[in-house]
């Protein structure tokens, strides 16, 4: 089978996108947190806490941007690329719920990441209702 145009987009779009915010939560965090009105203290403790998602957000990307080359990664990285971004949306409306609203640019984020996730959702139904090579 043949990747599509749209999954194409969808997962090298996705696939940035968290690449992005992976090597800045890795490398950089305190910059990242920043841009968001957040300053992170010097502790090693709270500095590892932070950095550890970065790490795996990174990893994923990987996996993410291979989906959009590799068609046997292309499901895989259309789930999971689906979860990540509803995810780390539906935490931040959780956490908008329980501990009232956050910055301008977190709840933007937020906004960025459902849809995103929706739209990796929408690519992943229909990739399933391709006919499937046996």
């Amino acid at each position: 089978m043949k990747i599509t145009t749209p999954q194409k987009i969808v997962l090298i779009t996705s696939g940035l996108v968290s690449m992005l915010v992976g090597i800045a939560t890795l490398f950089a965090p305190d910059f990242l947190h920043a841009t968001s009105g957040i300053t992170l203290d010097s502790s090693a403790s709270l500095l590892n806490e932070t950095r550890a998602p970065g790490g795996a957000i990174l990893a994923l990307s990987i996996l993410i941007l291979s989906g959009a080359f590799v068609y046997r990664l292309t499901l895989t990285a259309l789930l999971i690329s689906t979860i990540l971004f509803l995810s780390y949306g539906m935490s931040r409306l959780y956490s908008m719920a329980v501990d009232g609203l956050p910055d301008k640019e977190l709840m933007q984020v937020c906004v960025f990441e459902i849809l995103i996730g929706l739209l990796c959702l929408f690519v992943l139904e229909r990739f399933l209702k391709e006919p499937q090579q046996s």
